[in-house]
């Protein structure tokens, strides 16, 4: 395996990562009412916890 198949790998898995976060968050960003309909756990709004993980971590879950 050279370097360059090693780098298109961790780019590629960087890429999936930062996709996959963004539609996290426009999921998280929907109004509660939407997410049950869709199925989408709703996340708590005014939860100080919830607010530092998503800072923190990116997401909430």
């Amino acid at each position: 395996m050279s370097m360059f198949e090693s780098l298109g790998r961790f780019g590629a898995a960087i890429k999936h990562a930062h996709n996959r976060n963004r539609s996290v968050r426009a999921l998280n960003s929907l109004p509660p009412e939407i997410q049950k309909d869709i199925g989408w756990p709703s996340s708590p709004r005014s939860d100080p916890q919830a607010t530092l993980s998503a800072l923190l971590l990116g997401s909430a879950r």
